[in-house]
């Protein structure tokens, strides 16, 4: 059946490592990685598209031509004139990353300023995801607007999905972005966070700590990532499931690993309702992706389903 999935947030110019010291050039952010490969696994029928908001400068016209060409639809992206897309760059070490942001002039920041514009794109979507990072960006009256367009969205029927995605260095005050996740998953019927995140600044002491609190603030469904140790899967009126990660045997770039989960989980529950099958498929799709360079990578390295 026909559907639409609808993810909001930043994608931001990558500049990676290439052969010697050269930089290459690619485009993403947590979420537009997710309908990256979203689109990847959905059928045709499916549309998948990108809110946010870049500028009117040549990097943007390539931006929007990049997304164009992956098949992520722009109609929902909003141009503002003087501002410009985010940078930043990927260090890695023995696979796992670091980066370096250049985003203060960022368009994205102002995504969420036209309230009519967003609830006009919210309401033509079946599935809307967005992240902790979606909302670090944001000033506060931009979070309450998108987050009061979310929560009505699920109040009529949408799935709604949430990644807390927690990166300190985004946010001004710790309470408020603690504050600020757990809204988010207020307004979400699923949630998919990663344990290390949640350990390290909720201070849960295990995954079904995790779970409850975010069952107490009335999340329904729930997928907690847990890298090379597996994830569990904590569904309203189900008992929890674990599922393994993949084994890899060597790991070259840990970014996108948890946007690719995310992407390849949505398209196969959108499609069959199997959060196990689609959590083992996801699982693959990840794998794949960290043993490669760059946040995005070719359909042809990517599982089938």
């Amino acid at each position: 059946m026909a559907g639409s999935l609808l993810s909001i947030g930043e994608c931001m110019v990558e500049l990676m490592q290439a052969e010697g010291d050269l930089l290459r050039k690619g485009y993403a952010g947590d979420t537009f990685n997710t309908a990256y490969y979203a689109r990847r696994f959905l059928p045709s029928d499916w549309s998948v598209d990108y809110l946010t908001a870049v500028g009117t400068d040549t990097v943007s016209e390539d931006m929007l031509a990049f997304m164009k060409k992956t098949g992520v639809g722009t109609s929902a992206i909003r141009r503002i004139e003087g501002r410009s897309p985010g940078l930043y760059m990927i260090h890695l070490k023995d696979g796992e990353r670091s980066f370096s942001y250049w985003r203060s002039t960022s368009a994205a920041k102002l995504l969420a300023d036209d309230a009519d514009h967003l609830r006009a794109r919210i309401e033509t979507a079946d599935v809307i995801v967005f992240s902790g990072i979606t909302l670090a960006i944001l000033a506060p009256d931009g979070v309450e607007t998108l987050l009061s367009e979310l929560r009505r969205a699920r109040a009529t029927g949408k799935f709604v999905v949430f990644d807390p995605n927690i990166r300190p260095r985004l946010w001004d005050d710790r309470q408020r972005m603690l504050d600020t996740i757990s809204d988010g998953a207020r307004a979400a019927g699923l949630v998919m966070p990663s344990f290390d995140d949640e350990a390290s600044h909720f201070g849960d002491a295990d995954i079904p700590a995790t779970i409850a609190r975010y069952r107490s603030l009335g999340v329904e469904n729930i997928v907690v990532k847990d890298g090379a140790n597996g994830l569990t899967l904590s569904f309203a009126g189900q008992e929890d499931i674990f599922v393994p990660a993949e084994k890899v045997e060597k790991i070259i770039d840990t970014t996108s690993a948890g946007d690719s989960f995310n992407g390849a989980f949505l398209a196969h529950y959108a499609i069959d309702g199997n959060a196990k099958s689609a959590a083992e498929f996801a699982a693959k799709a990840a794998a794949a992706v960290i043993q490669h360079h760059g946040a995005l990578i070719s359909a042809d390295k990517l599982p089938t389903p």
